[in-house]
């Protein structure tokens, strides 16, 4: 784990965030992708605001290093013995307890509840009172936790941008976020990473400096939202250690999960989220491309319950269980998702000349059988439901341990979170 050259907690804030984002790549076994940077932490002061750099963690299971992308860490980089992961949704909050043992990971605990309720913005009080319930179903020792932002409010993207320091790439897209994002982002947080594509570059016989402009990850999200979490992590008795972008805690999930595909070959993760999914291609370890689809399993659920005449929850039922009677029905309503993300294959494949070999698919609706299969002939991509959990030991209870294998599709993006700051 990297030593760090400046520390912070949230605790000493005093109302004033760090300026920036973290950002990690995924670095693969065998393989840098360092580019002008030690994947150390360093930082600079402006002002009272605390500008960070980049930070990679590596897991002790394969010495691989993590895409962390967090947005937020509490600058204590000690190996974590547990931690919690918070999976905040738009109507089911996912939790997991996961903690080291041996090598690897257990999972110790998980929940699902409903999201708390809230007409505009969810206040910092209303997230501490949800901390809480969270915290008092996993039962857990440990006051850490790690927090994803919802895919919808953290803005991961790829772009071009001319070759300058990481500092004054900050301040530009600070002042001037619509040349390079297409839109006015006041009041957001921003980083970036130059470094994340070298190495695809190299495979591809391509120079990411060429034509005078250089490959950027960019992340952001608002600092009115970051600043919710940390004030209700702090009201909820908590502390929080990460904030990890929605869209990025899968890839986490996925490399601990199947580490072999991860590293070589060419796979897309989906995850059917409640109002949106999102879709990430990976490229032998590599984030090539990363885009949320405002299409979920809300609209699946709203449709079959309008076309059967039924209430919401029987609705959610047929879905999952799937009978043969609605197929039709369900079908009509996939298409659109389908269609969607066949869209971001074909921009992918004919941006980098290579097919996306496999779609694996999570969130709770993924896990019908007739949904993965629908899905696999719109894409004509083979597609398959993957476990987050496989290859974490299991140190459940034994009523959550008959339960597990059912909901682990939906705890993708809590064990993401968690990984990242294991």
């Amino acid at each position: 784990m990297p030593g760090a050259a400046a520390s912070f907690a949230p605790e000493n804030f005093s109302g004033q965030l760090p300026s920036l984002l973290i950002i990690a790549a995924v670095i693969s076994t065998g393989r840098t992708n360092c580019g002008q940077f030690n994947w150390k932490w360093r930082g600079f002061s402006q002002g009272r605001e605390l500008a960070l750099m980049l930070l990679v963690i590596t897991r002790s299971t394969n010495k691989t290093r993590n895409m962390g992308l967090p947005f937020f860490t509490n600058g204590t980089r000690k190996k974590r013995d547990q931690i919690l992961a918070v999976d905040l949704g738009s109507r089911i909050t996912k939790a997991v307890h996961l903690q080291r043992k041996g090598n690897g990971f257990a999972l110790c605990g998980f929940a699902l509840l409903d999201a708390p309720i809230f007409e505009k913005n969810l206040s910092a009080e209303l997230f501490a009172e949800h901390l809480k319930a969270v915290t008092q179903l996993l039962e857990a020792k440990t006051k850490l936790v790690s927090l994803t932002v919802g895919v919808n409010d953290a803005l991961v993207r790829h772009v071009e941008m001319p070759p300058m320091p990481a500092d004054e790439m900050r301040s530009i897209l600070k002042l001037n976020s619509r040349v390079y994002l297409q839109q006015d982002l006041p009041n957001h947080i921003f980083d970036c990473d130059m470094a994340a594509f070298q190495v695809a570059d190299k495979k591809d016989g391509k120079t990411s400096n060429g034509g005078g402009k250089q490959k950027i990850l960019i992340a952001g999200a608002k600092k009115q939202l970051v600043e919710d979490f940390l004030t209700g992590t702090k009201a909820a008795g908590l502390t929080a250690d990460y904030i990890v972008p929605g869209a990025i805690a899968p890839v986490n999930a996925f490399e601990l999960a199947l580490p072999e595909v991860f590293a070589k070959e060419t796979v897309a993760l989906v995850d059917i989220g409640f109002k949106s999914s999102s879709i990430s291609i990976l490229r032998e370890g590599e984030l090539a491309l990363s885009r949320v689809v405002s299409i979920g399993g809300d609209r699946l659920t709203t449709g079959l319950s309008e076309v059967l005449n039924v209430s919401y929850a029987e609705a959610e039922g047929i879905k999952v269980g799937m009978a043969h009677e609605v197929e039709s029905a369900l079908e009509s309503l996939l298409i659109p998702l389908g269609r969607e993300l066949r869209a971001s294959l074909d921009f992918f494949e004919h941006q980098h000349d290579r097919p996306v070999g496999r779609v694996y698919l999570s969130g709770g609706s993924a896990r019908s059988e007739f949904v993965v299969q629908t899905l696999q002939r719109e894409l004509a991509v083979e597609c398959r439901l993957w476990n987050p959990a496989a290859n974490l030991q299991l140190a459940l209870s034994p009523k959550q341990e008959a339960e597990i294998e059912q909901v682990a599709s939906q705890l993708t993006g809590a064990i993401g979170a968690a990984l990242t700051a294991l």
